[in-house]
């Protein structure tokens, strides 16, 4: 499978020098058939179900992309998107950091640069989205880098701040939702139906680990005691190195390398993760598993991918800004109608006006019947 087509990482200026830019190229594949029905045959309520279209990138964000990143915005790196255990634990991505703050080179050998990255919280990883959000500029981690865009950071670096942090209505390159991420990884693509796989890799029968030439289909990274896909030194593979284990929409290794941050929050202080890693049975790219971590957590099985967000205008009702209309809504309705002042406080990227479900212009509780109509339709 060729690499050389995969990734382009080079570093540009324009001719006036007016504009400094790095010039990472995502590529993705394109997740269709909004408004699919959720599967619910795993866990209640249920998953995957999207409102909207979006571009889901077809491979984990690889060692090689971080490490421009990191040289476009982190010769200081006043956030920390730099872990030393990148290089020098075992399993890190072998991304090397030389030079003094102010002036640190990140680099990382050819062999290494098509390899997942890890070692990245949920932070390093929204600040990457931002950097994508905003044309991959050259500078310090700011607002006009790293700390705005498809979410506002801005300076946030601990688990309590990160958990607040929320998508912008106007992102562009964002975390894949957990529906978002779910559905990529299991729909069948076949329509706006609830039909659903088991694993990522476009099948209901375990995959295998083994690593072939040529891939024979149902294949991913982990680990089947005492076997294992791939030992050391690398012990992960070049993404998309199954080439024939795909999803049905054409993503690679869901299931397996390294574990995936998503954008949702699961209970008071963690960030959702799906898609098993390289150091565990495939059991665990399974669609009934998920699980959660701190948003500041880092680790060798911690990596991510992005998702380029096609918006049309945001679903009716949507009271919580998530562009997604279901249960989570109501406790942000009922805030709406009762005190309106203080949900714009705690939603501000929403508007109040979005609560007259029943178009009358007054927001009230004779808005309560259609809202719940719109809810049970949904």
């Amino acid at each position: 499978m060729s690499q050389s087509c995969r990734i382009i990482a080079v570093v540009t200026l324009s001719v006036s020098c007016a504009a400094v830019l790095a010039n990472i190229e995502i590529e993705t594949v394109t997740v269709g058939n909004p408004g699919n029905v959720a599967d619910d045959q795993m866990q209640s309520p249920g998953h995957g179900a999207v409102i909207h279209s979006f571009n889901m990138a077809k491979y984990e964000v690889t060692a090689g992309q971080y490490a421009e990143f990191l040289n476009a915005v982190a010769q200081t790196d006043a956030y920390g998107l730099y872990n030393d255990e990148m290089w020098s634990n075992t399993f890190g991505c072998k991304i090397e950091r030389s030079g003094e703050s102010g002036g640190y080179v990140y680099s990382v050998a050819p062999d290494w640069a098509d390899r997942p990255v890890n070692y990245v919280s949920w932070g390093d990883a929204a600040r990457f989205a931002n950097w994508l959000h905003n044309g991959q500029p050259i500078g310090d981690q700011d607002l006009l880098t790293t700390e705005n865009g498809s979410y506002f950071l801005n300076g946030a670096i601990d688990d309590t701040s990160l958990m607040q942090v929320r998508r912008a209505l106007d992102a562009t390159w964002a975390l894949p939702t957990d529906d978002e991420w779910y559905k990529a990884a299991y729909h069948k693509n076949d329509g706006v139906t609830g039909n659903y796989f088991d694993y990522p890799t476009a099948s209901d029968t375990e995959p295998s680990w083994q690593l072939l030439d040529p891939d024979p289909g149902n294949n991913a990274t982990f680990r089947n005691m005492p076997d294992e896909t791939l030992g050391p030194p690398y012990y992960r593979t070049v993404v998309g190195a199954h080439e024939n284990s795909a999803s049905p929409y054409g993503t690679f290794d869901q299931g397996g390398n390294v574990v995936e941050w998503n954008e949702t929050a699961l209970y008071q202080f963690s960030r959702c993760l799906r898609g098993g890693m390289f150091t565990l049975h495939c059991y665990f790219m399974g669609a009934w598993t998920s699980t959660s971590a701190p948003p500041t957590s880092e680790s060798y099985d911690l990596g991510f991918r992005v998702a380029e967000i096609l918006w049309g205008p945001p679903p009716a009702v949507d009271m919580n800004c998530d562009r997604s209309v279901d249960v989570f809504d109501i406790d942000a309705f009922v805030l709406a109608i009762t005190e309106p002042a203080q949900y714009e406080t705690e939603f501000p990227d929403c508007s109040v006006d979005i609560a007259d479900c029943n178009n009358d212009g007054y927001v009230d509780v004779f808005d309560i019947d259609a809202f719940v109509a719109i809810i049970v339709g949904a």
